[in-house]
């Protein structure tokens, strides 16, 4: 098994030793629990089927999580936290340029330990649960809540820049259901194009909107 901290966040800094392992051991937990409801799906995979994959005993697993519903819920948080995480260390990145900033929030649904088949697999199973589950609901409102008023404010911020007659928030809305279209390709399509095609066809996406902040290569 892939180690936790190569294709998943790391402990925390500022933890004692034995802190760090229970850490570590715990993500260990999470990134079996991924690898499971990706390949079995979310009914069919169990705490035996996690301590499995981990290579651990069924009393460690059951020593971090009293249930299969509190793994699960540990799961969700991580993945939501994961994708935040992620986006906001892009902004960070991007600096002040409105241009720059939108466009690393658009691709950063492109990163490795995002765009993973893996990693969609387990959002999509998550999303189907998430309507009789409140508390997955939860999560998921309040991931995608965070991600798309952040988008929100980078398209209005290159619309003000660029002084263009454009509805900001369909923008936005259009840039969010594209992303989650390239999503389902990437989980569906057993021929999908690489990750490269799916950044392009971003990049031509914000040319056509904003031709005076994104030139078209060769323009």
């Amino acid at each position: 098994m892939a180690s936790p901290t190569s294709s998943m966040a790391g402990a925390p800094s500022g933890l004692t030793r034995r802190e760090e392992a229970k850490e570590r051991r715990r993500l260990e937990l999470i990134e079996a629990t991924v690898r499971s409801i990706a390949k079995r799906g979310f009914s069919d995979t169990t705490l035996a089927d996690v301590a499995d994959i981990a290579g651990l005993s069924r009393g460690i697993v059951n020593f971090y999580f009293k249930s299969k519903d509190a793994l699960f819920a540990e799961t969700l948080r991580f993945l939501a936290d994961e994708y935040r995480q992620a986006w906001r260390k892009s902004l960070a990145k991007a600096g002040e340029d409105p241009a720059r900033r939108l466009r690393a929030m658009l691709m950063v649904n492109f990163e490795p330990r995002i765009f993973s088949r893996k990693k969609i697999a387990v959002w999509y199973a998550f999303w189907g649960e998430a309507k009789s589950r409140p508390a997955y609901l939860a999560v998921c409102e309040e991931k995608d809540r965070e991600y798309r008023e952040a988008l929100d404010a980078c398209v209005a911020a290159v619309v003000d820049a660029g002084k263009y007659t454009l509805d900001a928030m369909a923008i936005s809305r259009t840039f969010d259901a594209v992303t989650d279209g390239f999503w389902l390709d990437r989980l569906t399509d057993p021929h999908c194009p690489p990750v490269e095609e799916f950044a392009a066809a971003t990049d031509l996406m914000l040319s056509t909107y904003f031709p005076r902040h994104f030139p078209r290569s060769g323009a």
